[in-house]
């Protein structure tokens, strides 16, 4: 951060920022209640008020506030600063500022910088066919949506991680800053190396109220909000507008002293640090600002105080269109902007355009909001990594990931990002510490390991703050991991929802890049979680995902090592996605050779001859279908399958079984659904029409049924998955419980084929009674008995 000889006195400065306040106000209001007649000429006619009001007003005077002071360091520093928008539902702010600084008619140029323009970019907002209330991807230099409120901090933190030259201002709403993952995002200065990365100036909005109560920290004292502040090692500067009747105005000089104070000590803890000194962990500056909620807007109504209580928080003016006296009050709040000398003949004014920075410094159009990727991903051929086949050995298929997951590390040190919450040993990726350490700028004593100032792992028992960090990183164009045990990865469902609707919205936006795909890696599955028990057993994660728009998302269930490479590899390539990969760490046999599990991924579904024993090939009767198809996906659905195809082929075998591998779920359905999905013709190619299907599936039944609805009879289509019965058991127990055992599997088939049982009597009785005494032996032992943990695999005919 440099600073620049900026051509203005300080109280012309000051003029600037406060015009450029008062504008952004007036456009604000203009959007939330106009459709026509921007600048109010001759009084407001009701016909001239949008017949449905949507929108925040309380939250965005604070907002324009903000943008205009960080205006004038910008202008000053040619600081690149990343606005962070907390209270995205201040949404008509962002967008007043945009248009104010001249991005927003670049991008739309039919929104230009006069009257028409302003009228229609007042109609547009909130209206049908226009754009949203919230801030969004329509909105230029957003990367924080802030409907849900909560994210902001983790965001900005993400973003400045490996981009030293940027400070992101994150506004924290009051109401925001009660959530559980923001009051978790303060600890992510414990996360940033002041000599690598950028900079994060948290400013906590204090209005007082949310959208009917009063804020938490707002009825702090303030030297319990300082401490509280202090003792997540920041450096609080406190300011404070608008109280006691004080004059809008009278802010200014506070703020600008503020602010100036916070950039100067952030640039003396990078310069301290990139010279080789200063703490580990510095304290850095951030802005506690107290202002009335929905401050320069009407004080009273109705006899009721709006203007600094929660009856500002969206229309402080509900009924203008019906109401003549609320209209007038209308004409009043927009007059006291004195708009004709912020837009004299509908043109923004000199003086504001004297606060407008250089082109590629202003907020609304930063490289780092819609830049897409910074540089492309560097990936190891994954060939070196393939592990051998081995159908009756052990492979744990996520060390072998760990392998080349380090190398990927290894190749993009300024662009790749591990994160996850204290799982990194336990999910065996263990190898990726061989060329990165743990990022820690905290106190590291003798006993810890693999800890850094400079580390690329990032692992904190927040679920919310590991996916927060990593879509700020990947939102401002570079690429990254979040691993999680698949029960737990249900704390930021809500989290998953708000950025596959951001990647959707996106896709529309032209002058937005892409972005490297959100991928999540879920392991410490629902079905070995045998020994930690049923709080931890629940794949219920992929129903979540799999109703989201087809367009965004996808969903992967390698069934060994070499596809779980192959399939990390894929998604490592994609972009725009967000891509679930379950896969278990516990060893497992390795089906299929690397070049068979790289054709099989991109296959995406198949059948595997090998563990059948249907008739196939030249010789085959042209037409001729198995008795039975028993299919599968997921890695230990994959093995009890297998096992169970064994059985049918060893005791029963003149029945005809076809054994059919999912990897990518959504190749289950229809091409006209997903763009992953195969048509009906496919499908009846692998499944047949009329055969019994035996499905073993990781995870609930009922999302298999959902994707294969309206197959050709799918009827005959029956699943067995999780049915929400566990335990602390064994592992064979666990599948038990749920009928996902290869017992129980040969069982339902040999019972859905035609003349099956008859054709050998006592044979499903011999395997329920192989079901209970793995049971007994176990209830007894504490282990599963040698014929099932002694299991391999034997080809037809050996």
């Amino acid at each position: 951060m440099r600073m620049v000889r900026w051509p203005m006195t300080e109280s012309a400065e000051l003029r600037a920022v406060d015009a450029w306040w008062r504008a952004a106000n007036y456009l604000t209001v203009g959007q939330i209640y106009l459709r026509d007649n921007p600048l109010a000429r001759g009084g407001i006619a009701a016909e001239q008020i949008k017949p449905r009001l949507l929108g925040h007003w309380g939250t965005s005077p604070g907002l324009n506030l903000l943008w205009a002071h960080l205006n004038r360091l910008i202008c000053q520093r040619e600081s690149e600063v990343l606005f962070v928008c907390g209270p995205g539902h201040g949404g008509p702010a962002m967008v007043a500022n945009a248009w104010l600084d001249g991005s927003y008619s670049e991008l739309f140029p039919e929104v230009g910088e006069n009257e028409p323009g302003m009228a229609r970019l007042f109609r547009q907002f909130s209206y049908p066919g226009g754009i949203p209330s919230h801030a969004a991807p329509e909105t230029p230099g957003s990367i924080n949506e802030g409907g849900e409120l909560g994210y902001s901090l983790m965001h900005a933190y993400g973003a400045v991680l490996d981009n030293p030259d940027l400070i992101a201002a994150c506004v924290i709403g009051d109401g925001e800053a009660e959530t559980g993952p923001l009051a978790t995002s303060w600890f992510g200065n414990m996360f940033v190396d002041p000599s690598t990365d950028g900079a994060v100036l948290p400013i906590l909005h204090l209005n007082g109220y949310k959208i009917a109560n009063p804020t938490v920290l707002a009825r702090l004292g303030q030297d319990e909000l300082v401490t509280l502040i202090r003792s997540h090692g920041y450096e609080p500067i406190v300011v404070a507008g608008g109280e006691d009747g004080e004059a809008p105005d009278a802010i200014h000089s506070r703020l600008a002293t503020a602010l100036d104070t916070a950039f100067d000590a952030i640039a003396g803890i990078q310069s301290e640090a990139r010279a080789g000194r200063g703490p580990a962990r510095p304290r850095w500056p951030m802005i506690i600002l107290r202002t009335p909620k929905g401050w320069t807007g009407p004080r009273v109504v109705d006899r009721t105080r709006v203007e600094g209580t929660f009856h500002s928080h969206q229309l402080p003016l509900p009924e203008v269109r019906e109401d003549p006296d609320h209209r007038a009050l209308l004409e009043q709040w927009l007059s006291s902007y004195e708009p004709e000398s912020l837009f004299p003949d509908g043109e923004i004014s000199s003086q504001l355009r004297s606060l407008r920075p250089n082109p590629e410094l202003r907020m609304s159009a930063s490289p780092h909001a819609h830049g897409g990727m910074v540089s492309a991903l560097v990936k190891p051929e994954i060939a070196g990594y393939h592990v051998p086949q081995d159908r009756a050995g052990e492979v744990e298929s996520t060390r072998v990931f760990g392998g080349w997951l380090a190398e990927v590390m290894k190749e993009n040190p300024q662009s790749f990002r591990l994160f996850g919450p204290d799982e990194v040993l336990s999910n065996r990726l263990d190898e990726v510490f061989r060329v990165a350490e743990r990022s820690w700028s905290g106190e590291i004593v003798p006993t810890d390991e693999h800890l850094a100032r400079r580390g690329r792992v990032i692992e904190m028992l927040s679920e919310h703050m590991m996916q927060g960090l990593l879509e700020g990183y990947l939102l401002t164009g570079r690429h990254g991991l979040l691993t999680s045990y698949e029960a737990f990865v249900h704390i930021v469902d809500s989290m998953f929802n708000q950025h596959a609707k951001w990647l959707e919205s996106a896709a529309h936006v032209p002058w937005r890049g892409s972005l490297a795909s959100l991928t999540y890696l879920l392991s410490s599955h629902v079905w070995r979680q045998d020994h930690n028990g049923f709080s931890h057993q629940d794949p219920g994660f992929l129903n979540v995902v799999v109703n989201k728009q087809a367009d965004v998302v996808r969903v992967y269930l390698p069934p060994d090592a070499n596809t779980l490479l192959a399939t990390m590899d894929h998604a490592f390539g994609t972009s725009d996605l967000v891509n679930v990969v379950v896969s278990g760490k516990q060893p497992q046999p390795v089906w299929l050779a690397g070049e068979e599990a790289q054709a099989h991924v991109e296959a995406g579904i198949g059948i595997w001859d090998w563990a059948g024993n249907e008739p196939r090939g030249p010789a085959t009767e042209p037409g001729s279908e198995p008795d039975v198809v028993v299919a599968c996906a997921g890695d230990v659905p994959t093995y009890e399958t297998i096992a169970a195809a064994q059985l049918l082929r060893e005791e029963a075998p003149e029945i005809a079984v076809r054994v059919v591998n999912v990897v990518d779920l959504f190749r289950l359905q229809s091409s006209s659904l997903h763009p992953h999905g195969i048509d009906d013709a496919s499908f009846d190619a692998l499944f047949t029409t009329t055969r019994p299907v035996i499905f073993a599936f990781h995870g609930y039944p009922s999302l298999i049924h959902q994707l294969t609805y309206r197959r050709a009879n799918d009827a005959r289509i029956h699943v067995h998955g999780f049915k929400e019965l566990g335990t602390t058991t064994t592992p064979f127990d666990m599948v038990h419980l749920n009928d996902l055992d290869r017992y129980g599997l040969a069982i339902d088939a040999l019972e859905r084929v035609p003349g099956g049982t008859e054709a050998h009597p006592g044979l499903t009785e011999h395997w329920q009674q192989a079901r209970d005494e793995a049971r007994s032996y176990a209830y007894e032992h504490g282990e599963d008995p040698e014929f099932i943990l002694g299991w391999r695999f034997r080809a037809t005919g050996c």
